[in-house]
Order: C-alpha cells, then structure tokens, then sequence
C-alpha cells in the first residue's frame, strides 16, 4: 500500500514545526533543564531519531520487568522494579524532549523527525497504561480498560487538534509533561511504599480524614487508584473540550465548516464502540488475555494516529477509517449470536467459540496489528528519506558551520 502519494512529496520540504506549550512546568523548570545540562550530554554525531528511540528502549526495558513479575498486573512488585520504572519514564520523557534541540543543532529539523517522535509515542502510551495498571494493581478488568480509553484519546484528540490548526498545543496540564511527571512519581511512591496494594485502600482514611456523616460512603470509601481515575476523567474532559474549540476556532478563521472535522473523531468512536463490546461479550479475554488485546487496541489507534500525522505533513485530506478494525468487527458479530440466543431466544452460532480458538484470534489480531502498522513505518520511512535524501538513525550530512558564523565566534573570543 502507498501511504505518500507522490504527487504529496514535494510537501515534504515546505514542512516547518509549530508548537506551543503552556506548561509553567515546562517553562520555568525542564526546558532550562534541558538546555542547559542534558542536551550538552549528547554528542553532535548523533541523529535525533536514534535519541528518541533510545530513549524509548528504557521503556520497552521497564515493560520486560512488567511480564516478569506482574504478567497479570494485580501482584506486588520488590521495590526496585517499580524505581526501575520511575528513573525509565524519567529517561524516556528526557530523550524525548531533546531530540528536537539535537535536530536544530545538527541542521537536521524535517517532518521525519515529527512523525518518528510521534510513532514512537503511541507505541509508549499503551505500554505506559500497562505499567501503570500494574503499579495501581488493577489486575485484568475494566478500570485498566477505562485507563486505555483515556490514554489513548487524548493522544488522538491532540494529533487531530493538530492536523486542523496546524500547531501542537500542549495545554496548561498536558500528558506529554505533567502527565509523565505524575507517574513518575507515582512509580517512586509505590517503590518506597513497598507495593501497589498501598493504592487499593481508601484515600481519605489513609489520610487520617474522619467517617462524617455528610461524606457519602461511596466516596469515602474510594481508593487511591479511583481518584486518579477520577481526576484523569476531568483532565481529559477540559483537554478534549479545548481541542475541539482550537479546532473550530482555526477553521473559522479560514472560513471553513467545522463540523466536518468533528467526522474525523468518528475513527476512533468506532473502534472505541467495538472494544468494549468484543470485551463485554468475551470476559475470558478481558479477565486473562487483556495484556495482548491491549496492544492490539494500542497498534490500531497508533495506524490512525500516524496516517493523521503523514496527512498533515503531506497537506492531504484527513484519513478517516482503519482496516485495523475489520477483524474486530467480524469478533464482535461472531461473538454476539450466542449472546441474542441466550437473551432472546434468536442468534446464530459462533465459529470461534469462548475458549482457545478466540485466544488464538485475538493474537491473530495482534499479528495483524503489527504486520500492517510495521510495513506503514518502515514504507513511509523509506519514502522521506529517499526522498529527502537522508538517513532516519545516522546523519548522512553532518552539520557544517557557515564560515562567517566561525569567524564570528573566533572574533568574539
């Protein structure tokens, strides 16, 4: 498949980044962190993209402890793993914001750099939900579900806020900054706590708050990994809320409908319809094999997410459905006749059944996941750097100071 049409390449080279941050966070303390101290720790013959991608094999390094000693996400870690995640996170969010200081030092800033970053960050988010649940000792269920549903969103919300005002936003509490922080601290906590049990007891005894009449008892008895919850629920409301008005208010200004890019939420309303439902109608995945239907759920949006990413570069129309969701839909259908037979006496048999052979199809499905959206990397990778004539890990041109600049230096010392 053509994922760049060649009549798209020449918008390649009118790319130019656009962010904005409003993180106070980032401001007064990471990017004077950044700049001052880790971006000097990188040599000038390294590419920005291999520091991305190192920094992302500190994560995939914090999610092999995670099969090792917690596969199902509900059991106690020693203290060290969970430290391990913490200083891994830390790492991962560093690389991350210094690849692109490194792309300006080295004259190597392109839209290669924004889609490998970006790539490399939808794979992370549902690692990171897994790490997370396992810190939280969410085990197998819905809560861990719920936690991939507001990941995830977020990240797609933001690339299409993108994709339609042309800028990356990273509002006042964002995931990328103070999203990664909290859990790095919350990795820190459980490690000098002794485990993620300390997360299942109620916040507000743990505290020290009295039982008062007027405190409902649902509330009083919610645990600490609820409230998160609860305030993650908030922060993807006003997040959600405040891309969908950058959105229509970048349309606006160029005259443009903004109810057709609403269409482009459909994508992931679609998936996110059929996820639960193959879920609810199967809890023996939900319940035992949720670990490997969470990345195929994570591959699918990652597709979509890269595609939004490739048609933003490119200045082409927005991407709108997913093959990735095909074999969902044919489990949801397989797996609801049994289900209209035992409530309304009406269905139809399942070709895959409860047991093994819907384990097998959901591994299918992550085969599939990681075939398509690996060929989607490796054909849109190859594409810009044959056409841009660069290298995605190594810098084929190293950077070479304008002579004038030198003397200048020399004249200034």
């Amino acid at each position: 498949m053509v994922y760049i049409r060649q009549d798209k390449l020449s918008k390649l080279k009118e790319y130019k980044y656009s962010g904005v941050d409003h993180s106070l966070v980032s401001r007064y303390v990471l990017k004077p962190f950044y700049t001052h101290v880790v971006i000097k720790c990188f040599p000038m013959w390294m590419a920005p993209n291999l520091i991305t991608l190192t920094g992302f094999g500190f994560v995939v390094a914090n999610f092999l402890t995670l099969l090792w000693y917690t596969p199902t996400l509900d059991k106690d870690c020693p203290p060290w793993v969970y430290a391990s995640w913490a200083i891994g996170l830390f790492l991962y969010q560093t690389f991350d914001a210094v690849d692109g200081s490194q792309a300006r030092r080295t004259g190597q800033s392109g839209p290669l750099g924004e889609l490998f970053d970006h790539g490399v960050d939808a794979v992370n988010t549902s690692l990171e939900v897994l790490l997370f649940s396992a810190t939280m000792n969410l085990g197998q269920g819905w809560k861990t579900v719920l936690t991939l549903f507001a990941s995830l969103m977020t990240f797609y919300v933001q690339t299409w806020e993108e994709y339609h005002t042309h800028t990356l936003t990273l509002g006042i509490i964002s995931g990328p900054v103070e999203g990664i922080l909290t859990l790095c601290i919350i990795y820190a906590a459980t490690a000098f706590l002794g485990g993620g049990s300390f997360w299942q007891r109620s916040l507000l005894e743990s505290v020290g708050v009295q039982r008062y009449e007027f405190i409902p008892g649902f509330i009083y008895n919610l645990a600490w990994n609820e409230w998160y919850m609860v305030y993650g629920s908030v922060v993807l409301v006003f997040n959600t809320i405040s891309s969908a008005h950058n959105v229509m208010k970048a349309r606006r200004s160029r005259g443009q409908k903004t109810r057709v890019a609403l269409l482009g939420l459909l994508t992931f309303g679609a998936a996110w319809t059929l996820i639960p439902a193959y879920l609810y109608l199967q809890p023996v995945i939900l319940r035992q094999h949720l670990v490997p239907f969470i990345f195929y759920a994570g591959l699918v949006n990652a597709y979509s997410v890269g595609r939004i990413i490739i048609s933003h570069l490119t200045k082409s129309r927005f991407p709108r459905g997913n093959v990735l969701i095909y074999p969902l839909i044919y489990g949801v259908i397989d797996s609801l006749g049994p289900f209209l037979q035992a409530k309304i006496g009406f269905g139809w048999p399942s070709a895959l059944g409860d047991d093994v052979y819907q384990v097998a199809f959901v591994f299918m499905c992550l085969g599939l996941a990681v075939g398509v959206h690996g060929s989607f990397v490796v054909d849109v990778i190859w594409t810009i750097c044959d056409y841009l004539d660069i290298w995605c890990l190594t810098i084929k041109y190293p950077y070479q100071p304008v002579k004038e600049n030198e003397e200048k230096a020399k004249k200034g010392q």
